[in-house]
């Protein structure tokens, strides 16, 4: 199992590469000058020397391999120093465009560097998202075994129903609903994601509360409705295999059999879904974040995109193509571990 990661870790290095050029060569190719937005009033010859100090005169494959650089070389340091330096307890954090006498990745629209920024928003991201994503998988397991073992049931007709509705309503209809019916006309909850709320007290964690409500719902509806009827259908192809009449003819509890024999091998494939969700639910609360206004990483690309800060564009997808290849590789390890028949040895 190690040898077969460590030859995958190898192989995912080309192909970060080659997504990472595919990326930056398609944004070359966007429309738009991230000079427009500089006032009228600037002089040409200032305007040359910003568009020559963001690096807008160079070649692209000059851009790109300093974007490698800056990426593999300059931001992994920064990160180590980060963690042992005695001011990492104090949320240190390089606040320069140099490093060491080095360039950092740098946004066009703030001019501040881009995995500072990103590092800001990253935490606002991981408790609306990683929350949404935990929610919808404790939710759909059991939906998904108990619809499984009562096929046909009222309860399996329900969950069909719940999923399908799910999968039908997309995040930008179902999030302006939610505000419509709990914020506007109930006012249970806060319509805007408020990001600069601290929690010291009990009152500020039920506000804290409060507010994921909604964002969490939206994004857990679409995880719950996806996995559940994976769980389901992997559960139906499992039920009817001779080892499981086997176990009830040794005379082993039902539940025994359904949920340590059917549950382990029918957790295999649902595996697959449940790692290579996680990037896709990042790539959902991009539209989520924009309308709770969650001040993360979604929000974060949409404003660079409109901004053509391609720099931020480009370090932002490749962190997802990242997310990626890295779940792929753990549901991989995971197979392993949940049927002992898979060796990659």
């Amino acid at each position: 199992m190690l040898t077969y990661a460590t030859r995958r870790l190898v192989l995912s290095i080309p192909t970060l590469l080659f997504i990472s050029f595919v990326i930056f060569m398609l944004l070359q190719l966007a429309p738009g000058d991230p000079m427009a937005q500089v006032p009228l009033t600037v002089p040409p010859e200032v305007k040359e020397k910003m568009r020559q100090a963001l690096g807008l005169g160079e070649p692209p494959l000059v851009q790109y391999w300093k974007w490698l650089v800056q990426t593999f070389w300059i931001e992994p340091k920064i990160f180590i120093d980060w963690l042992t330096r005695d001011s990492f307890l104090l949320g240190w954090l390089p606040d320069t465009a140099l490093y060491q006498g080095e360039l950092r990745v740098i946004s066009w629209q703030t001019r501040s560097p881009v995995m500072d920024i990103v590092l800001q928003r990253i935490p606002q991201t991981l408790w609306v998202v990683g929350m949404s994503y935990i929610v919808g998988v404790l939710i759909a397991l059991p939906i998904g075994i108990y619809s499984a073992y009562r096929q046909y049931s009222l309860f399996d007709q329900a969950g069909t129903f719940i999923t399908m509705v799910g999968f039908s309503i997309p995040p930008f209809f179902t999030g302006p609903l939610l505000i419509v019916v709990f914020s506007v006309y109930l006012g249970w909850f806060p319509s805007i994601y408020d990001t600069t709320h601290v929690v010291n007290d009990w009152e500020s964690f039920k506000y804290q509360l409060q507010q994921m409500i909604m964002p969490v719902m939206v994004l857990a509806l679409q995880t719950t409705a996806q996995l559940s009827r994976y769980m389901r259908a992997s559960m139906l192809d499992n039920l009817n295999q001779d080892y499981v009449r086997t176990a009830r003819a040794k005379g082993l509890s039902e539940a025994i059999v359904v949920m340590v024999h059917v549950l382990r091998n029918s957790m295999i494939p649902v595996v697959t879904v449940i790692a290579l969700g996680v990037p896709a639910i990042f790539g959902g609360a991009i539209i989520t974040e924009n309308v709770f206004k969650v001040n993360g990483i979604g929000q974060l690309l949409i404003t660079a995109l409109f901004a053509n800060d391609l720099p931020m564009v480009m370090t932002l997808t490749f962190i997802f193509a990242f997310l990626i290849v890295l779940f792929n590789l753990i549901a991989d390890v995971l197979y392993g571990l949940l049927d002992p028949r898979i060796r990659y040895d």
